[in-house]
């Protein structure tokens, strides 16, 4: 057997070799521009030298001023596209019928970036820099859309990475850490959090609930959060959900729960979907540990109805509108106006729709804020999740287009298409 004393010598001297090895190499990786790191990275074999070279790059990545930045880009898309040959070979070798030969085209349709975002991954903190990469891409990609490419390949992936199976239901009450609540304050994008005494009646009374979903790689970051109201019956304005100070309900004592507030935390993560998941999550969580709540509903902004109602030339006369008339109008814009592939046209109506709720209740004077009178003239809408019917809806919804109106939305519309005084809202 080997002298313990002689293998502790040997380890060591691997060890050192193997360290001034990784020191060497990271002088090498130093002074690299992106580009060339980037294909290092690609090339690289061993897993300590491919993650220094990794963190080395997105250090280098985060480094770049705008022009850098769009160069890198650009780069990306140029030389780290497919090989359309490769594919066409491979694609030729199928159709022959040879032997493994579509485990060779599958591998030749994928670009190599796509690898290297999945090696730029194993970075220190790897999956939050690629978000934040992405967000620098998109805000690019607004004045080039030539590096589309690049994002559908980086949103192919963080879709993967952040399914629903890997994120982390947690709530959020006045306990949570100070690191979270700030987040919380400064991410909330529906009804603004200006100090820590309005978070404090977000979170603090017992009528009040907030979750988040997470994710293991980014445990400090939270993903989306939604704002719930417990209530006795219907909230019909932001006014009384906000309201301070207040005398505070008994959780036990509510029947109904309004989700009034969800806000995307993640730029970086546009096009990943969490909503539907995390509302589905939250009314499930609340009807176990409250059975009294019979009732799941939104309050919600409809923030194009403005600009919409200007687009028909009668923003000024919308300011006059009676309350029948106003309703009705919101009702034909929600319902009607459609935006792209036939979908409603406003983006929380698409989302909550989609999403199997039923376009319940139009209210009036509902959002007196500057924000709610310049998007909405005020008006917000209550969605209404019935948890039997949400899938079914669902289906409809993505199937055939159809939806979930309840019968006083059914009655405006009806209303708009044979009262003389509403024909300019018949053509959405």
């Amino acid at each position: 057997m080997m002298d313990r004393s002689f293998s502790t010598l040997l380890h060591s001297i691997v060890s050192r070799k193997a360290s001034a090895k990784l020191w060497r190499h990271s002088l090498e990786i130093e002074d690299k521009d992106p580009i060339n790191l980037s294909r290092d990275l690609l090339t690289a074999r061993g897993e300590a030298s491919g993650v220094a070279i990794a963190d080395r790059l997105v250090t280098r990545i985060e480094g770049l001023d705008e022009t850098g930045l769009q160069n890198y880009f650009r780069a990306l898309r140029d030389e780290f596209e497919m090989d359309i040959d490769r594919v066409i070979a491979a694609a030729e070798r199928v159709k022959s019928g040879e032997s493994a030969a579509m485990a060779a085209l599958k591998d030749s349709v994928e670009p190599p970036r796509q690898e290297l975002f999945r090696r730029i991954n194993a970075a220190p903190r790897g999956t939050a820099r690629l978000v934040k990469m992405r967000r620098n891409l998109l805000r690019l990609l607004r004045a080039d859309k030539s590096l589309s490419p690049i994002d559908s390949d980086l949103r192919h992936l963080l879709r993967s990475w952040f399914n629903r199976g890997f994120l982390v239901p947690e709530r959020i009450d006045w306990n949570s850490s100070a690191t979270i609540l700030e987040k919380i304050i400064a991410y909330e994008a529906v009804h603004a959090i200006d100090t820590w005494d309005a978070l404090r009646e977000r979170l603090a009374p017992p009528d009040r609930r907030c979750f988040a979903f997470f994710h293991p790689a980014m445990p400090d970051e939270p993903l989306i959060f939604v704002e719930v109201a417990l209530t006795r019956g219907l909230a019909t304005s932001i006014q009384s959900v906000l309201q301070t100070p207040r005398d505070a309900l008994k959780a036990e004592d509510a029947d109904t729960a309004i989700f009034y507030s969800i806000s995307n935390c993640q730029a970086g993560l546009a096009g990943v979907s969490f909503g539907a998941f995390l509302i589905k999550q939250v009314a499930s969580d609340l009807k176990a540990e409250l059975p009294n709540l019979r009732t799941f509903a939104t309050l919600s902004p409809v923030p194009g109805f403005s600009k919409w109602v200007a687009e028909r030339g009668i923003a000024q006369e919308a300011l006059t509108f009676d309350s029948e008339q106003m309703r009705a109008a919101a009702a034909t814009y929600l319902a009607r106006a459609k935006g792209r592939g036939g979908r409603p046209r406003d983006p929380v109506a698409r989302f909550h729709l989609g999403n199997g709720a039923a376009l319940h209740q139009i209210n009036v004077d509902a959002d007196l804020s500057a924000k709610g009178v310049a998007q909405s003239h005020g008006v917000m809408v209550n969605y209404l999740y019935e948890l039997d019917l949400v899938e079914s809806r669902h289906e409809a919804f993505v199937e055939k287009g159809e939806l979930a109106l309840s019968k006083p939305i059914e009655t405006a519309l009806e209303r708009c298409r044979s009262d003389h005084e509403h024909n300019r809202f018949k053509e959405a």
